[in-house]
Protein backbone atom coordinates (compact mmCIF):
# COMPACT_ATOMS: atom_id res chain seq x y z
CA UNK A 1 0.00 0.00 0.00
CA UNK A 2 2.87 2.37 0.80
CA UNK A 3 4.30 1.84 -2.69
CA UNK A 4 0.92 2.59 -4.28
CA UNK A 5 0.58 5.86 -2.34
CA UNK A 6 4.10 6.85 -3.36
CA UNK A 7 3.19 6.30 -7.02
CA UNK A 8 0.06 8.42 -6.60
CA UNK A 9 2.17 11.24 -5.20
CA UNK A 10 4.37 11.06 -8.29
CA UNK A 11 1.29 11.91 -10.37
CA UNK A 12 0.30 14.81 -8.06
CA UNK A 13 -2.68 12.89 -6.66
CA UNK A 14 -1.30 13.18 -3.16
CA UNK A 15 -1.43 16.28 -0.96
CA UNK A 16 2.15 16.42 0.27
CA UNK A 17 3.11 19.80 1.67
CA UNK A 18 5.71 21.68 -0.35
CA UNK A 19 9.16 21.62 1.24
CA UNK A 20 11.30 24.71 1.62
CA UNK A 21 13.62 25.09 -1.35
CA UNK A 22 11.50 22.80 -3.51
CA UNK A 23 11.25 23.51 -7.23
CA UNK A 24 7.80 22.80 -8.62
CA UNK A 25 6.60 25.72 -10.74
CA UNK A 26 8.67 27.64 -13.29
CA UNK A 27 7.83 30.97 -14.89
CA UNK A 28 9.00 31.87 -18.40
CA UNK A 29 8.80 35.45 -19.64
CA UNK A 30 8.84 35.50 -23.43
CA UNK A 31 6.79 33.24 -25.72
CA UNK A 32 9.10 33.37 -28.75
CA UNK A 33 10.80 30.36 -30.31
CA UNK A 34 13.32 29.91 -27.49
CA UNK A 35 10.72 30.43 -24.79
CA UNK A 36 8.58 27.75 -26.46
CA UNK A 37 11.45 25.24 -26.53
CA UNK A 38 12.32 25.94 -22.90
CA UNK A 39 8.68 25.61 -21.78
CA UNK A 40 8.27 22.27 -23.57
CA UNK A 41 11.49 20.86 -22.12
CA UNK A 42 10.68 21.95 -18.57
CA UNK A 43 7.09 20.67 -18.69
CA UNK A 44 8.33 17.32 -20.04
CA UNK A 45 10.25 16.92 -16.81
CA UNK A 46 7.17 17.28 -14.62
CA UNK A 47 7.22 20.98 -13.73
CA UNK A 48 4.21 23.29 -13.87
CA UNK A 49 5.01 26.16 -16.24
CA UNK A 50 3.59 29.69 -16.47
CA UNK A 51 4.49 31.44 -19.74
CA UNK A 52 4.00 35.20 -19.97
CA UNK A 53 4.16 37.79 -22.74
CA UNK A 54 2.98 41.33 -23.45
CA UNK A 55 -0.39 40.50 -25.04
CA UNK A 56 -2.88 37.68 -25.47
CA UNK A 57 -1.97 37.09 -29.12
CA UNK A 58 1.70 36.49 -28.31
CA UNK A 59 0.70 34.09 -25.56
CA UNK A 60 -1.66 32.27 -27.92
CA UNK A 61 1.07 32.09 -30.58
CA UNK A 62 3.46 30.75 -27.95
CA UNK A 63 1.11 27.94 -26.93
CA UNK A 64 0.49 27.07 -30.59
CA UNK A 65 4.25 27.01 -31.16
CA UNK A 66 4.74 24.56 -28.29
CA UNK A 67 1.96 22.40 -29.75
CA UNK A 68 3.72 22.38 -33.13
CA UNK A 69 7.03 21.36 -31.52
CA UNK A 70 5.30 18.40 -29.88
CA UNK A 71 3.41 17.48 -33.05
CA UNK A 72 6.71 17.40 -34.95
CA UNK A 73 8.05 14.99 -32.36
CA UNK A 74 4.93 12.82 -32.60
CA UNK A 75 5.39 12.59 -36.37
CA UNK A 76 8.91 11.27 -35.75
CA UNK A 77 7.53 8.69 -33.29
CA UNK A 78 9.27 10.47 -30.42
CA UNK A 79 6.13 11.12 -28.38
CA UNK A 80 2.53 9.99 -28.01
CA UNK A 81 -0.72 11.97 -28.01
CA UNK A 82 -1.14 11.09 -24.33
CA UNK A 83 2.25 12.59 -23.51
CA UNK A 84 1.32 15.69 -25.48
CA UNK A 85 -1.84 16.18 -23.43
CA UNK A 86 0.09 15.76 -20.19
CA UNK A 87 2.78 18.29 -21.21
CA UNK A 88 0.28 20.90 -22.40
CA UNK A 89 -1.85 20.48 -19.25
CA UNK A 90 1.08 21.74 -17.18
CA UNK A 91 1.60 24.93 -19.25
CA UNK A 92 -0.56 28.00 -18.63
CA UNK A 93 -0.31 31.30 -20.50
CA UNK A 94 -0.75 34.78 -19.06
CA UNK A 95 -0.14 38.50 -19.61
CA UNK A 96 -0.22 39.29 -15.87
CA UNK A 97 3.01 39.26 -13.85
CA UNK A 98 1.04 38.38 -10.71
CA UNK A 99 0.60 34.88 -12.17
CA UNK A 100 4.30 34.36 -11.50
CA UNK A 101 3.82 34.94 -7.76
CA UNK A 102 3.99 31.25 -6.80
CA UNK A 103 6.88 30.36 -9.12
CA UNK A 104 10.04 28.94 -7.60
CA UNK A 105 12.23 30.01 -10.51
CA UNK A 106 11.60 32.55 -13.28
CA UNK A 107 13.40 32.57 -16.65
CA UNK A 108 13.55 35.72 -18.76
CA UNK A 109 13.68 34.54 -22.38
CA UNK A 110 12.54 37.48 -24.49
CA UNK A 111 13.56 37.88 -28.12
CA UNK A 112 13.56 41.62 -28.72
CA UNK A 113 14.02 42.64 -32.36
CA UNK A 114 14.61 46.27 -31.43
CA UNK A 115 18.07 47.73 -32.23
CA UNK A 116 20.55 47.74 -29.38
CA UNK A 117 21.31 45.39 -26.51
CA UNK A 118 17.82 45.16 -24.91
CA UNK A 119 19.54 45.66 -21.53
CA UNK A 120 16.99 48.16 -20.20
CA UNK A 121 14.07 45.99 -21.36
CA UNK A 122 15.46 42.96 -19.55
CA UNK A 123 16.26 44.97 -16.41
CA UNK A 124 12.65 46.18 -16.29
CA UNK A 125 11.42 42.59 -16.68
CA UNK A 126 13.61 41.56 -13.73
CA UNK A 127 12.22 44.42 -11.62
CA UNK A 128 8.61 43.54 -12.46
CA UNK A 129 9.21 39.87 -11.69
CA UNK A 130 10.88 40.64 -8.37
CA UNK A 131 7.92 42.78 -7.32
CA UNK A 132 5.54 39.78 -7.40
CA UNK A 133 7.61 36.69 -6.51
CA UNK A 134 8.74 35.39 -3.13
CA UNK A 135 12.10 36.33 -1.63
CA UNK A 136 13.42 32.81 -2.22
CA UNK A 137 12.48 32.74 -5.92
CA UNK A 138 15.43 32.53 -8.32
CA UNK A 139 15.44 35.09 -11.14
CA UNK A 140 17.30 33.91 -14.22
CA UNK A 141 17.93 35.09 -17.78
CA UNK A 142 18.58 33.16 -20.97
CA UNK A 143 20.63 36.08 -22.33
CA UNK A 144 23.56 35.07 -24.52
CA UNK A 145 25.72 38.21 -24.42
CA UNK A 146 24.63 40.48 -21.55
CA UNK A 147 26.11 40.43 -18.05
CA UNK A 148 23.92 39.06 -15.26
CA UNK A 149 25.24 41.71 -12.87
CA UNK A 150 24.00 44.42 -15.26
CA UNK A 151 20.54 42.82 -15.49
CA UNK A 152 20.38 42.49 -11.71
CA UNK A 153 21.58 46.03 -10.96
CA UNK A 154 18.00 47.26 -10.45
CA UNK A 155 16.97 44.43 -8.12
CA UNK A 156 16.49 44.79 -4.38
CA UNK A 157 18.10 41.36 -3.96
CA UNK A 158 20.67 40.95 -6.77
CA UNK A 159 22.10 37.85 -5.10
CA UNK A 160 19.12 35.88 -6.48
CA UNK A 161 20.03 36.55 -10.13
CA UNK A 162 21.57 33.72 -12.18
CA UNK A 163 22.16 33.15 -15.89
CA UNK A 164 20.61 30.02 -17.41
CA UNK A 165 21.65 29.85 -21.04
CA UNK A 166 19.79 27.10 -22.89
CA UNK A 167 21.21 25.82 -26.16
CA UNK A 168 18.86 24.85 -29.00
CA UNK A 169 17.43 22.29 -29.49
CA UNK A 170 16.84 22.33 -25.74
CA UNK A 171 15.53 18.76 -25.53
CA UNK A 172 18.65 17.31 -27.17
CA UNK A 173 21.54 19.40 -25.81
CA UNK A 174 22.51 17.79 -22.53
CA UNK A 175 24.45 20.71 -21.04
CA UNK A 176 23.30 24.11 -19.82
CA UNK A 177 25.44 27.14 -18.99
CA UNK A 178 24.80 28.32 -15.42
CA UNK A 179 26.26 31.80 -14.96
CA UNK A 180 26.94 33.62 -11.71
CA UNK A 181 27.89 37.22 -11.08
CA UNK A 182 30.10 38.47 -8.27
CA UNK A 183 26.92 39.12 -6.23
CA UNK A 184 25.12 35.81 -6.86
CA UNK A 185 24.82 33.89 -3.59
CA UNK A 186 25.98 30.29 -3.24
CA UNK A 187 22.48 29.27 -2.12
CA UNK A 188 20.71 30.59 -5.22
CA UNK A 189 23.46 29.40 -7.56
CA UNK A 190 23.45 25.87 -6.15
CA UNK A 191 19.67 25.75 -6.40
CA UNK A 192 19.85 26.79 -10.07
CA UNK A 193 22.36 24.01 -10.72
CA UNK A 194 20.05 21.54 -8.99
CA UNK A 195 17.22 22.64 -11.28
CA UNK A 196 19.44 21.97 -14.31
CA UNK A 197 20.17 18.46 -13.08
CA UNK A 198 16.41 17.92 -12.62
CA UNK A 199 16.12 18.59 -16.37
CA UNK A 200 18.63 15.73 -16.88
CA UNK A 201 21.29 18.15 -18.05
CA UNK A 202 24.81 18.81 -16.83
CA UNK A 203 25.32 22.32 -15.43
CA UNK A 204 28.35 24.05 -16.92
CA UNK A 205 29.38 26.40 -14.14
CA UNK A 206 30.97 29.70 -15.14
CA UNK A 207 31.53 33.24 -14.02
CA UNK A 208 29.78 35.89 -16.09
CA UNK A 209 31.39 37.02 -19.31
CA UNK A 210 29.66 38.42 -22.41
CA UNK A 211 28.86 35.46 -24.65
CA UNK A 212 29.64 32.89 -21.94
CA UNK A 213 31.42 29.94 -23.62
CA UNK A 214 29.04 28.75 -26.30
CA UNK A 215 28.12 32.06 -27.95
CA UNK A 216 31.70 33.29 -28.16
CA UNK A 217 32.77 30.05 -29.86
CA UNK A 218 29.72 29.85 -32.15
CA UNK A 219 30.20 33.40 -33.43
CA UNK A 220 33.83 32.83 -34.36
CA UNK A 221 32.98 29.62 -36.26
CA UNK A 222 30.08 31.23 -38.17
CA UNK A 223 32.14 34.30 -39.08
CA UNK A 224 35.00 32.13 -40.35
CA UNK A 225 32.54 30.07 -42.41
CA UNK A 226 31.24 33.32 -43.95
CA UNK A 227 34.81 34.32 -44.86
CA UNK A 228 35.35 31.02 -46.68
CA UNK A 229 32.02 31.41 -48.47
CA UNK A 230 32.96 34.92 -49.66
CA UNK A 231 36.37 33.67 -50.83
CA UNK A 232 34.64 31.06 -53.00
CA UNK A 233 36.35 28.14 -51.28
CA UNK A 234 33.21 26.00 -51.06
CA UNK A 235 29.43 26.21 -50.96
CA UNK A 236 27.45 26.72 -47.75
CA UNK A 237 26.12 23.16 -48.11
CA UNK A 238 29.59 21.61 -48.39
CA UNK A 239 31.00 23.64 -45.48
CA UNK A 240 28.06 22.54 -43.33
CA UNK A 241 28.41 18.91 -44.40
CA UNK A 242 32.11 18.83 -43.52
CA UNK A 243 31.49 20.31 -40.06
CA UNK A 244 28.73 17.78 -39.37
CA UNK A 245 30.44 14.66 -40.65
CA UNK A 246 34.09 15.23 -39.81
CA UNK A 247 33.80 17.15 -36.54
CA UNK A 248 30.57 15.64 -35.26
CA UNK A 249 28.64 18.91 -35.03
CA UNK A 250 24.86 18.58 -34.89
CA UNK A 251 24.49 21.46 -37.36
CA UNK A 252 26.86 23.13 -39.77
CA UNK A 253 27.61 26.84 -39.16
CA UNK A 254 25.13 28.11 -41.78
CA UNK A 255 22.34 25.79 -40.63
CA UNK A 256 23.01 26.88 -37.08
CA UNK A 257 22.97 30.58 -38.03
CA UNK A 258 19.59 30.12 -39.74
CA UNK A 259 18.21 28.33 -36.67
CA UNK A 260 19.40 31.05 -34.31
CA UNK A 261 18.01 33.82 -36.51
CA UNK A 262 20.40 36.09 -38.39
CA UNK A 263 19.06 39.27 -36.78
CA UNK A 264 19.61 37.78 -33.32
CA UNK A 265 23.03 36.55 -34.39
CA UNK A 266 24.00 40.02 -35.60
CA UNK A 267 22.96 41.52 -32.25
CA UNK A 268 25.13 38.98 -30.44
CA UNK A 269 28.05 39.90 -32.67
CA UNK A 270 27.49 43.63 -32.21
CA UNK A 271 27.37 43.20 -28.42
CA UNK A 272 30.58 41.15 -28.29
CA UNK A 273 32.42 43.42 -30.71
CA UNK A 274 31.45 46.44 -28.58
CA UNK A 275 32.67 44.62 -25.46
CA UNK A 276 35.95 43.15 -26.74
CA UNK A 277 36.77 45.03 -29.95
CA UNK A 278 38.02 41.80 -31.56
CA UNK A 279 37.62 41.42 -35.34
CA UNK A 280 36.50 37.79 -34.87
CA UNK A 281 33.30 39.07 -33.27
CA UNK A 282 32.46 41.66 -35.95
CA UNK A 283 29.42 40.66 -38.01
CA UNK A 284 30.28 39.41 -41.51
CA UNK A 285 29.06 41.54 -44.44
CA UNK A 286 27.12 38.48 -45.66
CA UNK A 287 25.10 38.36 -42.44
CA UNK A 288 24.44 42.11 -42.56
CA UNK A 289 23.27 41.88 -46.17
CA UNK A 290 20.86 39.05 -45.41
CA UNK A 291 19.42 40.86 -42.39
CA UNK A 292 18.87 44.02 -44.44
CA UNK A 293 16.92 41.94 -46.95
CA UNK A 294 14.84 40.47 -44.10
CA UNK A 295 16.28 37.02 -44.80
CA UNK A 296 16.50 36.08 -41.14
CA UNK A 297 16.75 32.29 -41.37
CA UNK A 298 14.14 29.62 -40.71
CA UNK A 299 11.82 32.10 -39.00
CA UNK A 300 11.38 34.04 -42.27
CA UNK A 301 11.68 31.08 -44.64
CA UNK A 302 15.00 32.25 -46.04
CA UNK A 303 18.47 32.89 -44.67
CA UNK A 304 21.63 31.21 -45.92
CA UNK A 305 19.19 28.56 -47.14
CA UNK A 306 15.63 28.63 -48.49
CA UNK A 307 13.00 26.66 -46.55
CA UNK A 308 9.60 25.20 -47.36
CA UNK A 309 6.52 25.53 -45.13
CA UNK A 310 7.72 22.61 -42.99
CA UNK A 311 11.16 24.12 -42.38
CA UNK A 312 12.95 21.78 -44.78
CA UNK A 313 15.88 23.15 -46.79
CA UNK A 314 14.95 23.45 -50.48
CA UNK A 315 17.76 25.63 -51.85
CA UNK A 316 20.53 28.15 -51.25
CA UNK A 317 20.27 31.93 -50.92
CA UNK A 318 24.00 32.71 -50.92
CA UNK A 319 26.10 31.02 -53.60
CA UNK A 320 29.77 31.19 -54.52
CA UNK A 321 32.01 30.02 -57.37
CA UNK A 322 33.10 26.52 -56.39
CA UNK A 323 36.23 24.68 -57.45
CA UNK A 324 35.30 21.74 -59.67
Amino acid sequence: MTEILAKLEDFSLGKAQKKSGALQKIGIIGCGSMGQEIAKTISQHGFDVAILDVDDQKVKDGLLGITRLIDDEIRRWGMTQGEKRLIMSRIKGSVDYSDLSDCDLVIEAINSRKPGTSLEIRKEIFRKAESVVRKDTILTSNTATLMISDLASGLQNPERAVGLHFLSPTDKVKVLEVVRSARTSDEFYDMACRFVRMLEKKPIRLMESPGNISTRMIIVVINEACEMLMEGIASAHDIDELMRTSLGHQFGPFELADRIGLDKLQKWMDNLFAEFGEHNYKASPVIKRLVRGNHLGKVSGQGFYKYDANGKIVGNTVTCPEFK
